[in-house]
């Protein structure tokens, strides 16, 4: 298992809440908050811009 530093969770107007995530080697991981074991790694970069473009509202439909 690897050891991930979890964020405070982000919480939208409705139930959706999700967490960010990153590990000792600069990889990045989102997932719903109350299930980190189920998440989605990708770059920091490719998932600060996910998380931009869902506060934006473009995305939320995927939460």
């Amino acid at each position: 298992m690897r050891d991930i530093n979890w964020e405070d969770p982000y919480c939208g107007e409705g139930n959706n809440c999700f967490r960010i995530g990153t590990d000792d080697q600069g990889n990045a991981y989102i997932a719903v908050a109350g299930a980190e074991d189920a998440y989605v790694s990708d770059s920091r970069e490719a998932l600060r811009a996910l998380v931009l473009d869902i506060k934006a509202g473009k995305a939320d439909h995927l939460l």
